[in-house]
């Protein structure tokens, strides 16, 4: 038998079938549409913060009265008309890629209705001022985009709908970070566990032209600037180790305490009120995450993407900051309303690390911040590689790989001994909603880990 390559043969097969041409248009037409979606959203979440904080300066009260209205409101419409766009939205989309989930299921967690529902729902999250991010209900939007797109894929087309809602998450990533890279690793580490290598190159092409959008649009600078570590040797091994494990312990128990207070088996007061009274235990939530705010003087609300940037051009934290905003952002998860925890993630690993290099007496407060902020990120959701792209990403740190990817890995590792991984312990969350779904035993046990 031959060996050899059909050249003939492979290029009728890559150039010459139309259904392929057409299915590559459809593919890239739908990442671009899903990175513009991203983008759009990005503006009006942003644009929602801005009001908020616009309102909130008009009296020292109004956002005790304003918050708790806003959260109820929100989960009023979450649970009375868009269910499947509670929450993260990454959960969501690895409930879709369970083999459990067929073509009537996906509706559920994942669809364009739902897309539209979240971009709304969360802006409304911005507006109210809670402590919640974008970044993670941009992976189900994005997904709900390329999702639609299978109706316009020929027959016989070698994508299916596991490759679009791969790539479709990613472009999510990858836009609302204008990190394409990340976008591309998040897809490897977190989506895709069985890669199609048939159709890799055309799914990585889609999740980088979204990336690519929202760099054209929002500019090619780095999303906090470049920053200036210092020197890389032996006096950053002692102040670096300290906030790597601190930031693993941190992020670990972050995870450990969302799940606890999501999975539903608490038995306490809280949790039974959330359970019998959700609008008005989202209502308590809103006002403590007020609380929290008028004590930190504002910096808590919203995402912490300023106060991060702040804290990276040299800028001093709130006293507190890394609790305050620790517990604001467990409140708003908690409270039921359709919110990421990405950016808040960012925002506490920052501070830890500012705190260290305080308590250290390190000069060079932006490598540790930077360490901090991976670690915190890979510690909270246990994907180190997408945690110290993203940030190696955001803040142009080339010049720290080797330790922001040690510390990525150092924290993740804490972490898992702390708790199961986010993520995937909420997608079994999210399938216990499909009708006749029950998830093994052992998994049921390690969501309630």
């Amino acid at each position: 038998m031959s060996t050899l390559h059909d050249v003939h043969a492979a290029f009728k097969r890559e150039f010459v079938s139309l259904d392929l041409w057409w299915t590559r248009a459809v593919v890239v037409g739908a990442a671009a549409a899903a990175g513009l979606t991203v983008v759009g959203f990005t503006w009006l979440a942003e644009s929602a913060l801005r009001l908020f904080l616009r309102v909130g300066a008009w009296s020292w009260w109004a956002a005790l009265v304003w918050m708790p209205l806003a959260t109820a409101v929100i989960v009023w419409l979450t649970r009375r008309f868009a269910p499947g766009a509670a929450g993260s939205g990454i959960p969501q989309v690895m409930a879709t890629l369970d083999p459990a989930v067929g073509s009537p299921q996906r509706p559920l967690y994942v669809s364009l209705r739902l897309s539209a529902a979240k971009i709304a729902l969360t802006a409304s999250g911005m507006l109210a001022g809670l402590s919640l991010g974008r970044e993670g209900p941009s992976v189900q939007i994005a997904a709900g985009v390329m999702l639609a797109a299978r109706r316009l894929l020929p027959r016989r087309a070698a994508v299916n709908a596991h490759a679009l809602l791969v790539a479709g998450g990613a472009a999510g990533i990858a836009a609302a970070f204008n990190t394409p890279l990340a976008g591309v690793m998040f897809a490897i580490e977190e989506l895709s566990r069985k890669p199609e290598q048939r159709n890799s190159g055309l799914i990585v092409a889609g999740i980088v032209l979204a990336g690519l959008i929202a760099v054209s649009i929002n500019g090619n600078a780095t999303h906090f600037g470049v920053i200036h570590p210092g020197p890389i040797g032996l006096a950053l091994l002692w102040p670096g180790l300290l906030a790597t494990l601190a930031s693993g312990v941190a992020g670990g128990l972050f995870a450990r305490l969302l799940l606890a207070s999501l999975s539903g088996h608490a038995a306490d007061a809280p949790s039974r009120w959330r359970t019998r009274h959700p609008v008005g235990f989202a209502a308590g939530c809103g006002l403590l995450v007020a609380g929290l705010g008028m004590l930190s003087h504002g910096a808590t609300y919203g995402s912490g993407n300023e106060i991060t940037r702040a804290m990276l051009d040299g800028g001093a934290v709130p006293a507190a900051f890394v609790l305050f905003k620790y517990v604001a952002t467990w409140l708003t998860v908690w409270s039921g309303v359709p919110a990421g925890i990405f950016a808040p993630s960012l925002a506490i690993g920052a501070a830890l690390g500012h705190d260290v290099g305080l308590l250290t007496h390190y000069p060079y407060l932006p490598a540790l911040i930077a360490l901090g902020m991976v670690g915190f990120l890979a510690a909270a959701t246990q994907a180190p590689l997408t945690a110290f792209i993203i940030v190696m990403e955001m803040v142009d740190g080339h010049a720290m790989v080797l330790s922001l990817m040690a510390c990525a890995v150092v924290a993740s590792t804490v972490s898992r001994v702390l708790s199961t991984p986010l993520y995937a312990a909420l997608a079994k969350l999210q399938l216990q909603r499909m009708a006749g779904y029950a998830p093994p035993a052992a998994a049921a046990e390690r969501v309630g880990h």
